[in-house]
């Protein structure tokens, strides 16, 4: 079986390093798990996670021209979906300005409605209502500022 980078292998853990674990591979090779690659979650101490002689599933994820083959146990493993707190699935993280821009500027404002079927009116006020609340809210971040509250 030659080892190629993306496979799945069984192999013992070896040694354990402050940085990593090196683990033996089949065919007599060996690689390390970078403590990064350990688990999903933080890992300050590897031994938490590892023991010397431990049998665990590993990913080749890349061997560089010295032949040293990098390994991954948590790409490993089945991907676990990510969940919000309110317990539903989260999906793929957004930067915070793009999840502010689609969400309406408070609570009581409601979902825009379609523009075509809105009268001048109703445009004008939606248009206030918006303008307002962005001009308090830069003059609230511009009194955080400044340190004072702002005279009037």
């Amino acid at each position: 079986m030659d080892l190629a980078v993306g496979t799945i292998v069984e192999g013992k853990v070896t040694g354990i390093t402050k940085f990593g674990a090196f683990v033996a591979l089949p065919e007599g090779k060996s690689g390390m798990v970078h403590i990064s690659e350990v688990a999903a979650t933080f890992v300050n101490d590897i031994k938490d996670f590892l023991q010397e002689g431990q049998q665990v599933k590993v990913k080749v994820i890349s061997i560089d021209q010295a032949g040293r083959i990098n390994l991954s146990i948590k790409k490993a493993q089945p991907h676990e979906p990510r969940h919000d707190r309110a317990g539903g699935h989260a999906g793929p993280r957004q930067p915070r300005f793009q999840q502010r821009t689609g969400a309406p500027r408070s609570r009581t404002q409601q979902a825009p409605k379609d523009p075509a079927a809105m009268s001048f009116e109703d445009k004008l006020k939606a248009f206030m209502s918006d303008s307002e609340s962005r001009q308090a809210d830069v003059r609230h971040a511009t009194d955080r500022k400044n340190g004072s509250r702002r005279r009037r």
